[in-house]
């Protein structure tokens, strides 16, 4: 069954996806980072290529030839990832195939919006009994 990861308290929820895009490729783990927006995958692609100084996290779109080989994927609502491990949600609602991954990643900020979204997710996953970990964000 997939399990469910909360990281609450993120000050900037794009930077954070970034920590836990280069951690999940050090573990070596294959990582699809979701948004329903196009903008949202822009940005978190572009913020990927600045990270990190002294080193990268090999990531490319999902409709890109390299996909199967890359491992981080950055997928949108009418694509098809490659690969089925971890899935790092940057929706606001829960991924309509997360039940496929064996884990599921989510970050919540610091604003009441945020958090109110995020607590309809947490109580989606719970109802379906899902094992849902909640991490508190440190600097």
């Amino acid at each position: 069954m997939t399990r469910i990861d909360f990281y609450r308290y993120a000050d900037d929820k794009l930077r954070f996806a970034c920590r836990l895009a280069a951690k999940a490729y050090e573990k070596p783990a294959r990582l699809v980072v979701y948004a329903p927006e196009r903008r949202v995958l822009e940005a978190f692609d572009q913020l990927l290529w600045t990270y990190q100084a002294l080193k990268f996290v090999p990531h490319c779109m999902a409709n890109s030839p390299m996909a199967a080989e890359t491992p981080v994927i950055l997928a949108g609502a009418e694509d098809d990832p490659p690969h089925h491990e971890v899935l790092l949600n940057l929706g606001n609602d829960e991924p309509r195939n997360f039940a496929s991954f064996e884990r599921v990643l989510e970050i919540v900020g610091k604003d009441e919006e945020d958090k109110e979204r995020a607590r309809g997710r947490y109580t989606f996953y719970k109802k379906r009994g899902y094992e849902i970990n909640v991490h508190d964000v440190e600097a």
